[in-house]
């Protein structure tokens, strides 16, 4: 008998709809000749420090680093009972041989690994590799069924992240609370989160450090023959003055005057498609369109690949197909075009005998364990959740653009000088809208403002200045990372990276993976080192204080973390030695311990909080501060109850939003609050009569 373990029921259910007939067991589906069996996402887990001895079980800086030889493994004790029906299944005599159909990637294959080790299985492993759950897919996957020995590089890439985090993120946390934490103040520190955290930091403290300037430009309007257009002062590419005299002089130089056209120059430029989505950059423009989380579009496009088989693996790093999904090309636009508004575009595309495959889109040697997120055959029948449907949108809405042609425009670039001051304008026709036509809006989802159309003008031409004035300007401080931002800058270890193409090529040396950066998100925000201010991610007090005492440790290196992710791709692929990496690891952490036993330094003893007061209270007066669980009054010993709770109804409420209650007495309408259905709405905030937080629903959508 055959004996196939997947990752989640669902799953389960699904690969024994596509195999025949079936009937329920307990914790398992039995066919003929086969039974599939599932985990419940992690039921095994690396065991914590305690499990090497007793001296660990209390955080002692004498007792790190904590370097296990050979790591335990413990079974989650929520799922013994499940994990009891794996072992009993993969141990029975009639099973000869195991099919190992978790999720196709890293994590899916670790998973898998420590369920067969715990349960001391040898018999032969067979790996289900798919990307898609239709039923036409998992028959094809078992028809190609690859020898679970292949995945060995996998396995050792998948069990080294697990235990590189587990050795930096147990000493390091451990070895900065019991030196600086001070008593019951843990300071999370992990491979991931701290470079994560220390961009943030980064950007704050420019911020909070920039000195804004002014300057002033100078505007022109140019007329002739009932025709208008607009130029701006420039010289030698610079178009800002510092002091608002110079710029006056310019203006009073100019006005009433003649200008000279010297330049007039056409050019026309093409901008390509997009490339296909993978994960981050799926979250990116979720994220910039919609406002969703990085989570939340995981969750959503997760949703879409396992419930309702519209998309294929979502948890991928590659934005490209390989060459043998070209021949089924076609139905997936097919399928695509069950929305309403790409019908008309995919009805287009179907009319063409072939469809137009670029090697940007199709490239086998940019496709690695699994392709670019596409719509699978399947057609969306309508009716998803609100999250579900724009996701799938923005999936399916990809697909289509892909094969359309580059946008063609005219860029329109003239000189005009006046009395040797000379102006700048630019215009745009747009000649070809191309996949652009798919995008009204703009691929984020916001009219992006174009430049003007300019009239027929010639070199030599002579046109009145009709108008000239001054505008005043000021230098920005660089914006706070949105999730979408934050997303590119762990993509690329925080370099600045825009083109779509380079990026792609350094998806391996990020921070994490597409599949964790979520969750390193979340993390940061749980342990209050980050919160959400509106779309912004902006660092605690707690999370500054952090970063400022581990100053320029290599732990903070963006750079170093995105090396180790490198050399975890490369083991992958079978090119990296799994005892070098972990050798390294060990190492790392050794040093970092030491550095620690020798660092001065006064306690954080509440590193966690600004004392700051953040306004009055509004029953004596006192002022208001930062606390673990709230914002509440500083006079609490003398008897003042008053407090604005951090958590309200499922939802975090920022400083910012408790300091619109204390001086306005309301909050603007928030969104993410949830009913105990788990139903979200939005809601305003007020202070009562006896100054009580209460939800506010007037004006407020439900």
């Amino acid at each position: 008998m055959r004996l196939i373990v997947t990752e989640k029921p669902s799953v389960g259910r699904d690969i024994a709809g596509a195999l025949g007939r079936h009937r329920r067991e307990k914790g398992a589906l039995v066919g003929e000749g086969w039974t599939i069996t599932w985990a419940l996402g992690h039921l095994a887990a690396l065991a914590p420090p305690d499990a090497y001895g007793e001296e660990y079980k209390k955080w002692r800086l004498e007792r790190l680093p904590i370097l296990p030889g050979r790591f335990k493994v413990r079974v989650n004790h929520k799922t013994r009972e499940q994990f009891a029906v794996v072992k009993g299944l993969l141990m029975d005599p009639s099973v000869k041989e195991v099919v190992n159909a978790c999720d196709a990637g890293r994590e899916g294959e670790l998973i898998f690994a420590y369920l067969y080790g715990l349960s001391g299985c040898k018999k032969r492993v067979l790996r289900l590799w798919i990307s898609s759950l239709t039923h036409e897919a998992i028959r094809d996957g078992f028809d190609a069924l690859r020898e679970g020995a292949a995945m060995k590089p996998l396995e050792d890439a998948a069990r080294s992240r697990g235990e590189a985090d587990w050795i930096v993120g147990m000493n390091a946390t451990r070895a900065y609370s019991v030196r600086f934490g001070g008593r019951g103040n843990v300071l999370s520190v992990g491979r991931v989160q701290t470079p994560t955290l220390k961009l943030l930091v980064d950007r704050e403290r420019e911020i909070q450090d920039f000195v804004p300037e002014k300057f002033w430009t100078v505007h022109a309007r140019f007329s002739r023959d009932g025709n208008t257009y607009d130029g701006v002062w420039f010289q030698k590419k610079q178009n800002r003055l510092p002091e608002r005299e110079a710029a006056d002089r310019i203006a009073e130089k100019v006005r009433g005057g003649t200008g000279t056209v010297r330049k007039a120059q056409k050019k026309t430029a093409a901008e390509k498609p997009p490339l296909l989505y993978d994960l981050t950059e799926l979250q990116r423009n979720a994220n910039a369109r919609y406002g969703f989380t990085a989570e939340r579009t995981l969750r959503a496009a997760q949703a879409l690949y396992e419930e309702r088989k519209l998309i294929t693996y979502p948890r991928t790093s590659s934005r490209y197909l390989s060459r043998d999904m070209v021949g089924g090309l076609k139905k997936r636009v097919e399928a695509a075009g069950a929305l309403p508004d790409l019908s008309p575009f995919a009805e287009k595309l179907l009319g063409r005998e072939k469809l137009p495959v670029s090697k940007r889109i199709v490239d086998d040697s940019k496709v690695t364990d699994h392709h670019a997120i596409v719509p699978t055959n399947k057609k969306s029948s309508g009716g998803l959740p609100p999250d579900e449907a724009k996701v799938y949108d923005l999936v399916a809405r990809r697909f289509v653009a892909v094969f359309f042609s580059a946008a063609r425009f005219e860029n329109t670039t003239v000189v005009t000088e006046v009395k040797e001051e000379t102006f700048l304008s630019r215009g745009r026709v747009v000649l070809e809208a191309g996949w652009r036509a798919l995008y009204p809006e703009g691929v984020a989802g916001r009219k992006e403002k174009e430049p003007p159309v300019l009239p027929p003008i010639e070199v030599g031409q002579e046109w009145d200045v009709a108008k000239v004035g001054v505008k005043e300007g000021e230098t920005k401080p660089p914006p706070r990372y949105s999730e979408s931002a934050l997303l590119g800058a762990m993509e690329t270890a925080g370099k600045l990276v825009e083109d779509e193409e380079l990026r792609q090529q350094m998806k391996d040396s990020g921070l994490g993976t597409p599949a964790t950066r979520a969750a390193t998100i979340e993390r940061l925000i749980k342990v209050d080192y980050v919160e959400r201010e509106k779309k912004a991610l902006v660092p605690t007090e707690k999370g500054k204080s952090l970063i400022g005492l581990l100053g320029e440790s290599p732990l903070t290196s963006a750079e170093l973390t995105a090396r180790w992710e490198e050399r975890l791709a490369k083991m992958e692929k079978g090119a990296e030695r799994r005892p070098d990496f972990m050798a390294d690891i060990s190492s790392f952490a050794t040093k970092l311990v030491e550095e620690v036993r020798v660092m001065e330094g006064e306690k954080l003893t509440s590193p966690s909080r600004s004392r700051e007061s953040l306004g009055a209270c509004p029953k004596c007066g006192a002022p208001v501060v930062e606390t673990k669980k709230a914002y509440g009054c500083s006079a609490w010993k003398n008897g003042c109850d008053f407090a604005i709770w951090k958590q309200v109804s499922g939802k975090r409420l920022s400083e910012s939003q408790a300091k619109q209650l204390l001086t306005r007495g309301r909050t603007g309408q928030l969104k993410g609050f949830k009913s105990k259905a788990g139903k979200p709405y939005a809601a305003a905030l007020k202070l009562d009569g006896e100054h009580k937080v209460r939800l506010d629903f007037e004006n407020s959508s439900t």
